[in-house]
């Protein structure tokens, strides 16, 4: 399959630089998506009034 060691380091690590392009994109996805929730205008005023509601 590889002609020698060298192919195949260099297939070993386009495949592993592959994989943490593939993680990084997963993770920038999760946080830009639970960011939006959490600091969206009306959640924010639903913390308050909840908080509000608490200390009566």
């Amino acid at each position: 399959m590889f002609g020698n060691d060298a192919d195949f380091l260099l297939s070993l690590h386009r495949s592993h630089a592959a994989e943490l392009r593939a993680e990084a994109a997963a993770d920038r996805l999760a946080r830009s998506l639970t960011s939006r929730v959490s600091r969206s205008w009306l959640g924010r005023r639903q913390q308050v009034a909840r908080s509000g509601e608490a200390r009566r």
